[in-house]
């Protein structure tokens, strides 16, 4: 039996259906790197779906052969015979899913290199109009309006502006520049690129549109938690509320923007952590979600 119906079936429940579950459900904000891990399950599963239901519409059922080399040749390991001069339908069968993951993997990429030629281009001008200083660890940018962000990957930089000094108490600073070190330490920068590629490629997929737009407000979040590490709650949220203005360049982060107020609500109004067990569940959950396409598109009984 040809498994393109069943994972073209599955690639819509995920493209369309995961999404709205996960946005009705009010774990993802208690647990928001969990949440990410998530997404990004949903989105390796969707393309590895894709890829396996073009190898297998392209291939004939009667192609398929019994045993490990049915398996391999079920996952488009392999073509269905090993002569030297495989038949064009078996090129094109390996041909399509390839194609599907290397789009996806070179837009990442361009993601990727446009995001740092983007800090690279910032950093220079940086150089040139801002101020390092030793005691913050940080770029001082000579400007009246409170802003603060962060420019990760090579040659990372913490940007805080002179209204900002101005405006925040020794507390909310530290908070602040706590905030965007931990963008720096856990590269956000790549989650967000992964996602941004996802979302140019299936634009009107409804898990691309919503994996890009909940992915960016989890980092933020992620970033908050670290930032209270160092200051409570009330010192956070008003300093956020300072910098609610502040704009980033491209390829940077900030500690205010457009998620301030939902964010604002989470640090005033905290909830209970998830259970042990429930996050051991919601991590399995993530690392077998990218599976489940393979079980479908691999195993002949199944298939």
């Amino acid at each position: 039996m040809n498994a393109a119906p069943v994972l073209l079936g599955y690639a819509v429940a995920v493209g369309f259906g995961a999404p709205t579950l996960l946005l009705r459900s009010t774990w993802p904000y208690r647990a928001p790197a969990l949440a990410v891990a998530v997404w990004h399950g949903l989105s390796v599963s969707f393309t590895v779906a894709v890829a396996l239901a073009a190898y297998h519409l392209a291939t004939p059922t009667d192609h398929l052969h019994a045993g490990l080399v049915g398996l391999l040749h079920s996952c488009g390991l392999i073509t269905a015979a090993t002569t030297p001069d495989p038949p064009t339908a078996d090129r094109l069968a390996v041909a399509l899913p390839l194609a599907v993951v290397l789009l996806v993997l070179g837009c990442f990429a361009f993601e990727a290199l446009r995001g740092r030629r983007d800090r690279s281009r910032h950093r220079n001008i940086l150089d040139l109009v801002g101020h390092r200083s030793p005691q913050l660890c940080a770029t001082i940018l000579e400007h009246d309006l409170p802003a603060a962000y962060c420019l990760p990957g090579h040659n990372p930089r913490v940007v805080v502006s002179a209204g900002a000094l101005r405006l925040l108490s020794a507390g909310q600073l530290e908070a602040v520049l706590e905030h965007e070190r931990a963008h720096i330490a856990g590269r956000h920068h790549l989650t967000l690129s992964a996602t941004q590629a996802f979302a140019r490629i299936f634009r009107r997929l409804p898990l691309a549109r919503h994996a890009k737009e909940q992915t960016a407000l989890l980092l933020e979040m992620i970033a908050d938690d670290r930032a209270l590490r160092r200051q409570s709650r009330d010192v956070l949220a008003s300093a956020m509320y300072e910098m609610a203005s502040g704009r980033a360049p491209a390829g940077a982060f900030t500690v205010g923007g457009p998620s301030t107020l939902i964010r604002l609500r989470r640090v005033l109004a905290p909830q209970r952590r998830l259970h042990l067990i429930i996050r051991g569940f919601v991590a399995a959950a993530a690392m077998m979600v990218p599976v489940i396409p393979l079980l479908f598109g691999c195993v002949p009984s199944i298939g």
